[in-house]
């Protein structure tokens, strides 16, 4: 969640690995992804446009 308070606009799952330090591989993409599509559905995230996360507006 840090990195999206620390962002000012919506990330894509290859941005989260990069800010989270994780390596920019295609299984670790795909698994960031599904995490984030996960929260989003939890409503903990927001998906703005498909594959676009941000912290939902209050």
């Amino acid at each position: 969640m840090a990195v999206f308070t620390a962002a000012n606009h919506p990330l894509r799952a290859r941005q989260v690995c990069e800010a989270m330090d994780v390596a920019v591989a295609p299984n670790n993409i795909n698994n960031v992804r599904l995490k984030l599509k996960r929260l989003a559905g939890h409503g903990i995230l927001a998906e703005t446009e498909p594959g676009l996360f941000t912290q939902p507006r209050p």
